[in-house]
């Protein structure tokens, strides 16, 4: 059995911190709030959204405040994220890894119907076993996601014991405990280090020592 690697896709695969924090703040300035740095938001991001929100606000969105603040979001978030390019080396990479005969997927919490026609416009779809962005409601974590993500790859040779997923929030590693998988944290997203530390999986601060950290993982 080979290594599998789950690749996150925002803020892993894609660098678009600078979308993420413009959508953000404009977000926020709907509502009347304060901008806030990256440093704040990598310190206080966490998954299901709502509860970032809470951090942020002292308080939860009322259930009006939170279709406002994401609607906001995904519209200035997807207008930047079109521009956004892959992080270093992430190209190369996934061509290294599918020429060593070894499998990957990618799963994100992004819309499915968003997702997919921007992963084929960086022309790279062909690397990946399976695609599958989010499909229902944002205010989501990714461990169903991924529960959902690994039946549909029954059949393959992919069992969760061999497979690695690399993300860039504490959720991805709960996402992969829930399955019996491991995870491989990344630092150039949406959480500070200190932040994956506290997940109790190795953190990264390149996607080269993601990927060597999780042959080692599964071997």
């Amino acid at each position: 059995m080979r290594t599998h690697i789950v690749w996150d896709w925002n803020g892993t695969l894609l660098h678009d911190i600078d979308a993420v924090m413009a959508a953000t703040n404009a977000s926020f300035a709907e509502l009347g709030f304060a901008p806030i740095t990256l440093e704040t938001y990598r310190d206080l991001y966490v998954v299901p959204v709502p509860k970032f929100y809470e951090r942020l606000m002292g308080r939860l969105p009322t259930d009006e405040e939170w279709v406002v603040m994401d609607e906001t979001f995904h519209r200035h978030y997807w207008a930047a994220a079109e521009h956004s390019g892959l992080a270093d080396g992430a190209r190369e990479l996934l061509q290294d890894w599918e020429r060593a005969g070894l499998t990957q997927s990618l799963l994100s919490l992004a819309p499915h119907e968003k997702l997919v026609p921007l992963v084929r416009a960086h022309g790279i779809d062909r690397h990946f076993l399976r695609v599958d962005g989010r499909i229902g409601p944002s205010h989501t974590s990714k461990a169903g996601h991924l529960v959902r993500h690994m039946a549909a790859m029954d059949g393959t040779r992919v069992t969760p014991d061999r497979t690695v997923l690399i993300g860039d929030a504490v959720d991805d590693a709960l996402a992969a405990a829930h399955v019996g998988a491991r995870a491989v944290l990344y630092t150039g997203g949406s959480h500070s280090r200190a932040s994956l530390e506290s997940a109790g999986v190795p953190v990264v601060d390149t996607l080269a020592e993601a990927v060597t950290t999780a042959r080692e993982l599964a071997e």
